[in-house]
């Protein structure tokens, strides 16, 4: 199961290039999990001086990508919703954890907290749907 989740995150991460265009990190990744890190840049910075909230969310849903695509089953998001609990400001380096709540038949629930140090600064929930296809031959 590790190993699949870690074919399935490199072939992911190899065409994820809005991920790699803002500086994301894949830090971690297992069945049903991942960590993902990325610093905030003065180009994430918005008209209040504080990190772009659109952009933790692009984070924590690309934590909750590779976690929900661990199992070599094709899968995207149904929904997702993010609640801010503190402000990012630049320089800050957040990380992303998503973690699996539950996945049955082609539905999952995963959760994701983003981290600035010990600070919580966002949670996340995300629900994917499995679609058609995988990422190689075999595995799960």
């Amino acid at each position: 199961m590790e190993q699949t989740a870690q074919r399935c995150a490199e072939l992911m991460w190899a065409g994820d290039n809005a991920s790699r265009s803002l500086g994301m990190e894949l830090v971690d990744v297992g069945p049903g999990r991942a960590t993902v890190r990325m610093t905030v840049r003065d180009d994430m910075v918005n008209g209040h001086g504080i990190g772009h909230g659109g952009l933790t969310f692009t984070l924590a849903d690309s934590a909750f990508a590779f976690a929900c695509n661990s199992y070599n089953r094709r899968t995207v998001a149904h929904s997702a919703e993010i609640a801010f609990r503190a402000p990012t400001t630049l320089g800050d380096v957040l990380t992303a954890e998503a973690v699996e709540r539950s996945r049955e038949g082609r539905d999952g629930i995963y959760d994701v907290t983003v981290r600035n140090g010990d600070t919580v600064v966002a949670e996340f929930v995300g629900r994917s749907k499995e679609i058609r296809g995988s990422f190689f031959e075999g595995g799960e």
